[in-house]
């Protein structure tokens, strides 16, 4: 039985693996994520627009709700 997704504040690294839970390495998974955002222009624009610091290492509640909404639950 699979876990209903929870939106809340995630680290970037636990959100990317929950989207890419196959691939070998953290990193890859953060690559796939952010790679799907940015080809998002809607999404990623958007996410701009929260100003979140650039090196955050966590998504808002808000980002992720966003991030949901663009690329759907992972």
């Amino acid at each position: 039985m699979k876990k209903e997704f929870e939106i809340r504040s995630y680290g970037k690294s636990e959100l990317a693996l929950l989207y890419f839970p196959h691939t070998k390495t953290t990193k890859g998974a953060l690559n796939n994520l952010n790679f799907w955002i940015n080809y998002n222009r809607e999404l990623s624009q958007k996410l701009r627009e929260l100003k979140s610091p650039p090196r955050a290492q966590h998504y808002t509640k808000r980002e992720v709700e966003l991030i949901v909404e663009y690329l759907c639950e992972p």
